[in-house]
């Protein structure tokens, strides 16, 4: 937790990843010249089919089938998987991580991004797909959800420990301290009906990715949760939608102190990546929602000046979904807020 403790983030802003853009190069231009202080590199889903947060992180899983022309990945399990899995726990156990590397086939935005002089940043942020997303999301060649399979769930977390290390240690190429966060869009729907999967086994997939990153990690989840499982995971960030399920955390009131009295951070994901809901919004709106959203914090003993000393901004989700002009905003908006909240300290 050091580096945390050290860098007290001071509500600067930063993003989740995805960016609306085709061209590498202009996304990256434009998360540069928004985000100086903690640059992203953009994740391109409009891109290529290779750029979709599932796909992009899958090259090298065993016995992994890339079906371009449907547009889907799978895990052929009628093959034999013995070698592939033989080889993914030897690098597990040696860390060797080499051979997972994310290709610019996959993630043109981060080569481009690595390309870039982005002056002096207090950081620099990447992101890798959560194990319980990716688990959920990839199924075998009969549909079945990989992290359903004990063996293949435990894979998954192995893999993406890989590849998180790979990325980290790319990143670090920039000369500036890292932030990764593990994007678990997925964890909204655990504990329902139709996703039978324990908190135990969430809080130990997640633990094993993180384990594997040096510098400072993160988990983000856009949606409402069981926040005390990450509180139990070796997290330096929790990073949430603050815009739409602000109540959500605040129930969380213990977990989010015990988070900040050990050094970590909240990013606050407070302004929106939908379009209408950012054309309601101005500076003032948003600032008063942050601060509403903060304010349960403080009413139970969580001091307001520690929540934005050691607090990030960023959007609520990624931007893709958005037009290029509408991102733009967006981040100028964060930028803009940021500002605002550095002044009250």
């Amino acid at each position: 937790m050091e580096d945390v403790i050290r860098l007290q983030f001071g509500c600067l802003p930063t993003a989740i990843g995805s960016m609306p853009h085709a061209d590498p190069r202009q996304a990256c231009q434009q998360v540069v010249s928004c985000l100086p202080s903690i640059p992203v590199w953009p994740q391109l889903p409009k891109r290529s089919f290779m750029e979709n947060m599932y796909v992009q992180f899958s090259d090298g899983f065993p016995n992994l089938v890339l079906d371009r022309k449907g547009e889907r990945i799978y895990v052929d399990r009628s093959a034999d998987l013995a070698k592939g899995l033989e080889k993914l726990y030897g690098d597990s156990l040696e860390n060797r991580s080499d051979d997972y590397a994310i290709t610019a086939d996959y993630a043109a935005g981060l080569h481009a991004f690595l390309g870039m002089k982005s002056g002096r940043p207090v950081a620099v942020k990447g992101q890798v797909t959560g194990p319980v997303s990716w688990g959920l999301t990839v199924t075998d060649q009969e549909h079945r959800s990989v992290l359903y399979d004990d063996t293949l769930a435990d894979a998954v977390a192995r893999h993406l420990r890989l590849k998180a290390r790979w990325e980290e240690r790319a990143l670090a190429a920039l000369g500036a301290p890292i932030i990764i966060f593990l994007d678990e869009p997925y964890l909204s729907s655990i504990g329902s009906a139709f996703t039978p999967v324990s908190r135990e086994l969430v809080g130990k997939l997640i633990g094993e990715v993180l384990s594997g990153i040096e510098g400072i990690k993160g988990v983000h989840c856009c949606g409402n949760t069981d926040w005390s499982v990450l509180f139990d995971t070796p997290l330096d960030i929790l990073s949430f939608d603050a815009y739409n399920y602000a109540q959500s955390l605040s129930l969380y009131t213990e977990g989010v102190k015990g988070l900040l009295d050990r050094g970590g951070s909240i990013a606050w994901g407070i302004v929106p990546n939908e379009e209408e809901a950012l054309a309601r919004e101005s500076l003032n709106s948003l600032q008063d929602r942050l601060e509403e959203a903060m304010s349960p914090f403080t009413r139970k003993g969580v001091r307001f000046r520690q929540m934005v000393e050691q607090g990030l901004l960023t959007p609520s989700c990624g931007l893709a979904s958005l037009s290029p002009e509408a991102a733009r905003q967006a981040l100028e908006f964060l930028a803009d807020l940021s500002g605002r909240m550095r002044k009250r300290l």
